[in-house]
């Protein structure tokens, strides 16, 4: 759901810019408060022009823009409470996004937008698919790793991942392994016409 929801929390943030008194200098370990005064969370990574807060429930990366400084630290526009349920309210409308998506017919990307397949079974949270439509060549992964945006239907595993796990190139804990909130990709795949254990959420 790591697109979507962050893409939701981004855009509430470009309608709402902080309030900043001098330009954030924006570091690992930094804490970050909102409006008023009140803690929400701390920096824990910064990097490719954002700057990931934890604020112990979530960690949302949002754009250094999105930080400014007061006499206190860090400072964004919103407090702990308002951030947490943007994110909520975000991961609720992308999962209603990816299972309105996910249909008998519907034809897959894989994560780097390549043609994944079609999915022509689905069993409560294990989606088959058809690589290439040709149903001889078939993967079931679990519905947490899709999701629906603007591109369309996408699974959160390229190509290669998945061919490297079919022939048995990928780490022995693949089938067990899975994405995060916080990778773009993960590094493992599922096994050839076999479920795969429920990703993190």
């Amino acid at each position: 759901m790591k697109f979507a929801k962050m893409a939701i929390v981004a855009a509430v943030f470009a309608a709402s810019p902080v309030l900043a008194q001098a330009q954030a200098e924006v570091t690992t370990g930094a804490t970050v408060y909102g409006p008023e005064g009140n803690q929400v969370g701390t920096v824990v990574s910064v990097g490719n022009g954002q700057a990931v807060l934890d604020t112990g429930t979530h960690k949302v990366p949002l754009a250094i823009e999105s930080y400014g400084q007061n006499d206190k630290g860090l400072v964004i526009s919103v407090t702990k409470a308002q951030l947490e349920g943007m994110v909520a309210q975000a991961t609720a409308q992308a999962t209603a996004a990816r299972d309105a998506a996910l249909v008998v017919g519907a034809n897959v990307m894989a994560a780097d937008h390549a043609p994944l397949g079609t999915i022509i079974e689905i069993n409560g949270d294990n989606i088959v698919i058809a690589r290439g439509g040709d149903e001889t060549r078939k993967v079931t992964l679990l519905r947490e790793y899709f999701t629906a945006g603007e591109h369309g239907l996408m699974a959160r595993l390229t190509n290669a991942q998945i061919d490297a796990a079919m022939a048995g190139t990928a780490a022995p804990a693949a089938a067990q392994a899975a994405p995060t909130d916080d990778a773009t990709a993960p590094a493992d795949a599922p096994q050839d016409d076999e479920s795969v254990t429920e990703p993190e959420a």
